[in-house]
């Protein structure tokens, strides 16, 4: 291997997607077992690579040179092999500090919490320091006694538990997750409560597995700056893509890496009334981005073997939305799809949830007298229902979408408006 990324479980990883975005080598994802570790890095058998968990410590005592800020947090994530030489650095805190920046959290004279006390929480805690704030602290769900001592002895914070950061720093005013609560596949998990924060200015979730945890939907939901780890990962790439070929590192390129992974990785959720042309638009833009095209009520036509509205007839209204939401569920967990939902999707928060985490919602907004009522769709059969349908839902699309478009024109008109949205370049 000449460039590629270390770790013990790899699988999540979307590095290499990024790096061959960027730089014309080739990069493998090489997973090792600890008892695997030195072998590898004492043959030295390659020019440059990454480093992630649980390895970042580990690797320091292979290094002839470690960089000062590396040094200092304690963690590896980049080794270039310099004429046999190992040399250490870490643009996880490039990264980070790439992400705060591209928020606008204003960190100097203010009080954060970093949730987690491992390799990614002294890399958020040297970020912070560096840009000036005045009160950090970790939070830890449980520590031994001998770490707590050990801690004291060096002069170090003990952090605090979740019951305290509630109870004793509710005026924090910037929350950092490093934890894995909330990452795939556990994804309906969320390590701490925001609500209890009324002065939270910016959060941060270093998880970019979902896109979007249920931390970083609680933060837009309460207006609060948010962002999930994602551009972090693109931005730490391309700094140790500037380390692997020994040259500088641009905004620019950043935004272009982190775009191109989002393209890849997000779904484009379409959701609306029936007969608002979800479907039509969704082959249209499956055509133009070569994405898959998944349509929740033919899948649940498939499964459940008989068109929706004989299943409603059957089974009644909630049995039919516990098949919907069972579906988004499957449909919403992997990502790169165009997403057509039926129109009662968005009256479930967790289909929402679910759709949010890996994608965008775009409401496609057709007023109602464009609207057609058929007989196929068993909750808007006739000019009534559908009137009904459209008063309760009209404020549930609004409030719930990511992006709204007029969607009185031409399925082609409005699939260029989402497009444009959502800054997509197509040939």
């Amino acid at each position: 291997m000449e460039y590629g990324l270390i770790g013990r479980v790899l699988g999540h990883s979307y590095s290499k997607e990024i790096h061959e975005q960027i730089a014309d080598y080739q990069y493998e994802l090489k997973e090792l077992e600890p008892s695997e570790l030195d072998g590898f890095l004492s043959k030295r058998d390659f020019k440059a690579i990454n480093v992630t968990i649980p390895y970042k410590q580990d690797v320091i005592p292979f290094l002839d040179f470690v960089d000062e800020r590396a040094e200092k947090i304690g963690a590896v994530n980049t080794i270039v092999n310099r004429d046999g030489k190992l040399y250490g650095y870490n643009t996880d805190f490039d990264g980070m500090l790439a992400l705060i920046r591209k928020i606008g959290i204003e960190a100097k004279g203010k009080k954060a919490l970093i949730l987690g006390t491992g390799g990614t929480a002294k890399t958020a805690h040297a970020v912070l320091e560096f840009l000036g704030a005045a009160e950090i602290l970790h939070v830890s769900r449980k520590l031994s006694d001998v770490k707590i001592n050990w801690m004291e002895e060096k002069g170090l914070t003990v952090p605090v538990t979740y019951q305290e950061a509630v109870s004793l720093h509710s005026d924090s005013e910037i929350i950092i997750n490093t934890t894995p609560s909330g990452m795939y596949p556990e994804v309906t998990q969320k390590p701490i409560d925001l609500s209890r924060f009324p002065e939270m200015e910016g959060v941060l979730d270093v998880i970019y597995n979902p896109l979007r945890t249920n931390l970083i939907l609680d933060a837009e939901e309460l207006d609060i700056p948010a962002e999930g780890g994602l551009y972090m990962l693109a931005a730490q790439a391309v700094y140790a893509c500037g380390h692997f070929l020994n040259r500088e590192i641009s905004t620019e390129e950043i935004d272009k890496a982190y775009q191109s992974v989002l393209d890849q990785k997000r779904n484009i959720v379409l959701c609306g009334m029936p007969s608002c042309g979800k479907t039509t638009i969704g082959n249209l833009l499956q055509e133009r981005l070569q994405m898959p095209l998944i349509d929740t009520d033919a899948k649940i036509v498939e499964r459940i073997g008989m068109e929706i509205a004989e299943c409603a007839a059957l089974c009644g209204e909630t049995a039919f939305r516990d098949v919907e939401s069972s579906i988004v569920q499957e449909a919403a967990s992997e990502g790169g799809s165009i997403i057509a939902t039926g129109g009662g999707v968005v009256l479930r928060e967790e289909n929402v949830r679910a759709l949010k985490r890996n994608g965008v919602l775009v409401f496609i907004d057709r007023p109602l007298d464009l609207l057609q009522a058929t007989a196929d769709r068993p909750f808007s059969a006739d000019p009534e229902a559908l009137k009904k349908r459209y008063e309760e839902r009209y404020d549930i699309y609004c409030y719930t979408a990511d992006y709204r478009v007029d969607g009185s024109g031409s399925a082609e008109e409005v699939a260029g408006q989402i497009l444009r949205m959502l800054n997509i370049e197509t040939n």
